[in-house]
């Protein structure tokens, strides 16, 4: 086994149960033998070389070319020593650690997102097959976190508990006009509608999302109340509501932040209120995994809360609420990856062998990132004035819980119920 390699792992892993077999057949062990095996099998001196220099990128790499393989334990177990094993400096080599401050020093360069540019990082990822997604994600094809108000709930009622929390701060009641920043597939913007008679605009840079999203608008028949659109949001001239964002922020990049906010200050009506809900860091800002930012998911960056109230307090919007969710999204990409492992040769036949090893290792490496290292997910309520909102929270919950009631299954409802429009009404109170 390279010794240099040896040194780095010697250095990292010193708890947990890890062997690793180099192409010259040798094994050696690291860590204090506690917790689930994990053995790695090398297989040639080129990828130990790489990995030894830059094992962030290089091992992910490595992962996806078959230059390495797992033979006992499998990603998410490997990745529960590293990032239990690693600080928040990352791997404790005075090279690697040089690679990372250099990433972290230049991380503005890497996400200057222009609109042509914002396009082809959103097509890489998102324009993937739809059927791909639907392998993976809920029945709403939501692709966020989900809100687990109970650990036994399943991924389908979090992702519903997810829509009431976001539902209940933005305060919703019938009638009122929705800018959804980053659509999707549709389902945020298809529920406020359906649920509250809002007037719907979802804009997304996505070629497959948006086709997705409008034929599930025409399906349901809420044409009248809901319009999808690939427009950057930037373009818009429109005022709202109400503003959600859910899951787009992590693309906007650092250097765009002010334009960000600006930009739905002046979309906002006076009266209105915006929800952002994007994944952030717990600890101080760092750079983009070199591995998610070059293969998943370009340009993209995940901001410290200090980097984005600067960006808010500049633009006159005032923060009303702020609320970190920690583990949702470790449970959330727990359901993912457990449901792409089910469908793994599903997505073979999609895409290829080298594809199924990337998307293992993203997922695996995201819960691993929100279990056990810096990330969370920030929910930033935000308004044009102080008095726009009630003082105290207690109107959060009592929306959420008036929702739940009302999407109980029908059979549960009273035979005489009022016309749709009155209960929606009544709920949205």
């Amino acid at each position: 086994m390279n010794s240099l390699l040896q040194r780095v792992v010697a250095g990292l892993v010193r708890t947990g149960n890890l062997s690793i077999t180099g192409p010259d057949g040798r094994t050696h062990s690291f860590g204090d033998g506690s917790g689930d095996p994990v053995h790695l099998v090398v297989k040639s001196a080129r990828a130990e070389r790489a990995i030894a220099l830059d094992p962030m990128l290089a091992a992910p790499e490595a992962f996806m070319d078959g230059d390495l393989d797992i033979t006992v334990g499998d990603t998410l177990g490997l990745l529960r020593i590293v990032f239990q094993n690693m600080g928040p400096g990352g791997v404790d080599a005075v090279w690697t650690k040089a690679i990372e401050a250099a990433r972290t020093a230049f991380r503005r360069l890497q996400q200057v997102n222009t609109a042509g540019r914002a396009k082809r990082n959103v097509q890489r990822h998102y324009d993937l097959s739809g059927e791909f997604y639907r392998l993976f994600l809920d029945e709403d094809m939501q692709y966020s976190c989900a809100y687990f108000e109970r650990p036994s709930m399943t991924l389908e009622q979090a992702q519903a508990a997810k829509k009431r929390h976001i539902a209940a701060k933005l305060k919703m009641k019938p009638g009122l006009s929705v800018l959804d920043i980053g659509s999707g597939w549709g389902g945020l913007g298809l529920y406020l509608a359906r649920t509250f008679e809002s007037e719907v605009l979802g804009v997304t840079l996505s070629t497959e999302q948006h086709a997705v999203s409008s034929e599930r608008v025409q399906a349901e028949g809420l044409d009248n109340h809901v319009h999808f659109e690939i427009r950057d949001y930037r373009d818009l001239s429109e005022r709202f509501d109400r503003i959600v964002s859910v899951g787009m922020f992590e693309h906007v990049g650092i250097n765009h932040y002010r334009t960000f906010f600006d930009k739905c200050s002046t979309l906002l009506k006076p009266d209105g209120v915006m929800l952002l809900h994007t994944i952030g860091r717990s600890g101080p800002p760092a750079a983009t995994s070199a591995f998610i930012r070059k293969y998943i998911f370009p340009g993209g960056y995940i901001p410290a809360l200090s980097e984005v109230m600067p960006a808010i307090e500049k633009t006159g919007l005032v923060v009303t609420d702020v609320e970190v969710l920690r583990l949702h999204y470790a449970d959330t990409l727990m359901h993912w990856r457990r449901r792409f492992l089910e469908n793994r040769e599903r997505v073979k036949e999609i895409y290829d062998e080298r594809f199924c090893r990337m998307w293992d290792f993203y997922l695996a490496a995201s819960e691993a990132a929100f279990r056990w290292q810096d990330l969370v997910v920030f929910q930033v309520q935000l308004t044009r004035r102080n008095d726009t909102l009630p003082v105290t929270r207690g109107y959060i919950e009592k929306c959420e819980k008036a929702l739940a009631l009302h999407e109980q299954p029908a059979r549960a409802q009273p035979k005489k119920d009022k016309p749709v429009g009155a209960r929606r009404r009544k709920v949205a109170k």
